[in-house]
């Protein structure tokens, strides 16, 4: 889908490995937490080659199953609705973590962010709103037969 509107296969073959670059990230991130939930909050001590494929499973499966149920046509319309949903969410989950980094009660004198660390987050943070705001207007502005 890129290569005809960027007019370059390379686009592609770097969305492609963003995109892998991402998911392993993320397949690591999940498995990590898990384990972190599962022994530290919930007290269960399992091998972890069975950890691992639990928390793994528990995320591919239902994975599968509703690429399976899309088909072939729903992957691409599914992958969209992916990345607006994670672009929606992100602002949940960095301006929480700037608060709470740039908190000396939390992080204390040694390890709370400094001046020029808050501003690029506190900027980016914004910069997320503001395009996902935008974004949700252009959906219901088109949702109403309209356009911006």
């Amino acid at each position: 889908m890129l290569a005809p509107s960027l007019g370059s296969r390379a686009a592609s073959i770097l969305f492609g490995v963003a995109l892998l670059a991402s998911g392993q990230n993320s397949t690591l991130t999940g498995t990590l937490a898990g384990q972190i939930v599962m022994e530290g909050f919930v007290s269960i001590r399992l091998k972890p080659w069975l950890r691992r494929l639990s928390t793994r499973l528990t995320v591919i499966i239902p994975a599968v199953i509703t690429v399976l149920l899309a088909g072939e046509k729903g992957v691409d319309v599914l992958l969209t609705l992916s990345q607006v949903i994670l672009s929606i969410q992100l602002p949940f989950a960095v301006i929480p973590l700037i608060y709470f980094t740039s908190s000396t009660q939390v992080m204390g004198k040694d390890f709370v962010n400094g001046l020029l660390t808050k501003v690029i987050g506190w900027t980016a943070a914004l910069l997320f709103v503001g395009l996902n705001s935008w974004l949700l207007l252009g959906m219901v502005v088109a949702a109403a037969g309209g356009s911006l």
